[in-house]
């Protein structure tokens, strides 16, 4: 166990399997979540189920060797919303084009990490805007969530109006939603997959949904979906900002994760570190790998940090984090038979989670406060992370100006607003 300095880290091979367990049960969620979002696209749930999981297991374990940092990865939240409800559903992309989207990105993304632009972009981006992101995507998949539980609905007078709740799957959904905010605050490890769990069986005990007739299976092929990318039509100047914006999120999301993580675990002493730089070159890796697999991008999990507050220091807990799952691929007819009205009560507590980003936002200075108001309600509004950031952007820009505070705006965001111009006017 030499290779992952156990000593040095002061921790020992216990300490970093009970993190890696802990780790594993506080995002097993993401499995029926994420291949319950990517099927809406029109893709095979079965097969996103094993693709789930085999992405896990191959970044988790990447990551574990390459950068020995106590940080499990899997199929980013956000993303994988905005690839089915924003680009397939939204903007009529076909799934294929989409993972060509994903892939490109992924090639972008590595050669972002291993050159000085990775830290132009850290350093360049106000930090503020990178919280607006994250609280955007937060309201982003958690409009999905309500509105796909039947919680919020379609109206032709309002546009959106509340749900009926008699209808007996939205009372599922309401069930759902109260377990899992009960759970999470209590501070449950496994708070969101209990959650799952607890209203699979309520509806499968008040006949909402029917009981599977077996829960373990051998694994499902990932044939349908895997190697099916279509890159050659993504590579055109009208998809350039939807290739960006799948590598920005995906860097700020993999920052924003490792930065909590790593202040808690003491891992990153400056955004120079080896560590936080073998890190984010693996999550680079694995999301262009998350391509070529079937889904969308791959970035670190901030339920990490509860393998953390267990003492994980090492690789080896996200190792571990890795081999445990391989265990969902052998519970297909479970994960078929979960009602989608227990999975999209998460996405509104995941939204929760995202959202509480405003927190630390200055609103005193007016170009953050404004640019904010735009890519938080831009997001959910236009149904569109890409539409949300540019838009951001352009208001960013535009208030600076309007100061006399030019050299405030940034190559970064300037670059963002014109091309922000270029979507909204000209393509």
């Amino acid at each position: 166990m030499d290779i992952f300095k156990l000593k040095e880290h002061h921790t020992d091979v216990r300490t970093e399997v009970t993190a890696g367990v802990t780790t594993f049960m506080a995002m097993l969620y993401i499995v029926p979540v994420n291949a319950s979002i990517l099927s809406i696209a029109g893709m095979p749930y079965d097969a996103l189920i094993t693709a789930t999981a085999v992405m896990t297991i191959f970044a988790s374990i990447l990551n574990g060797l390459w950068s020995n940092t106590p940080v499990a990865m899997s199929v980013g939240m956000g993303l994988n919303a905005y690839f089915s409800f924003g680009l397939v559903k939204g903007m009529g992309i076909p799934w294929q084009s989409a993972l060509g989207i994903v892939f490109v990105s992924g090639i972008l993304y590595i050669l972002i990490s291993m050159t000085p632009l990775r830290r132009w972009l850290i350093e360049t981006i106000p930090i503020d805007i990178k919280r607006a992101v994250s609280a955007g995507i937060g309201a982003f998949i958690a409009f999905i969530g309500l509105q796909q539980s039947k919680i919020i609905v379609d109206s032709q007078a309002t546009l959106v109006t509340i749900g009926d709740f008699k209808d007996p799957h939205v009372i599922l959904a309401l069930v759902g939603l109260s377990l899992a905010i009960l759970f999470t605050l209590k501070r449950y490890r496994s708070a969101l997959i209990l959650a799952i769990v607890l209203t699979t069986i309520l509806a499968w005990v008040t006949g909402i949904e029917k009981l599977p007739e077996e829960f373990v299976s051998m694994p499902a092929s990932m044939a349908p979906i895997a190697f099916k990318l279509d890159i050659s039509s993504v590579l055109t100047l009208s998809m350039l900002p939807v290739i960006l914006i799948f590598l920005i999120t995906d860097l700020f999301d993999t920052l924003g994760t490792l930065t909590g993580v790593g202040m808690r675990a003491d891992l990153f002493k400056t955004e120079r570190s080896i560590p936080l730089q073998k890190t984010i070159e693996a999550d680079a890796f694995a999301t262009m790998v998350s391509g070529l697999a079937g889904v969308t991008s791959t970035t670190s999990f901030i339920e990490s940090a509860a393998g953390v507050e267990e003492g994980g220091r090492t690789g080896l807990s996200a190792i571990v984090v890795g081999l445990l799952f391989v265990l969902p691929l052998f519970f297909l007819p479970f994960f078929i038979a979960i009602p989608s009205n227990a999975i999209y009560p998460i996405l509104i507590v995941i939204g929760v989670m995202m959202f509480s980003e405003l927190r630390h936002i200055d609103y005193g200075d007016s170009a953050i406060k404004y640019s904010t108001f735009f890519i938080l309600f831009g997001m959910p509004l236009t149904y569109s992370i890409t539409n949300g950031l540019l838009l951001g952007s352009v208001v960013y820009a535009f208030v600076r100006i309007v100061n006399g505070e030019y050299r405030h705006i940034g190559i970064a965001m300037g670059v963002l607003a014109l091309v922000a111009l270029l979507v909204f006017f000209v393509l």
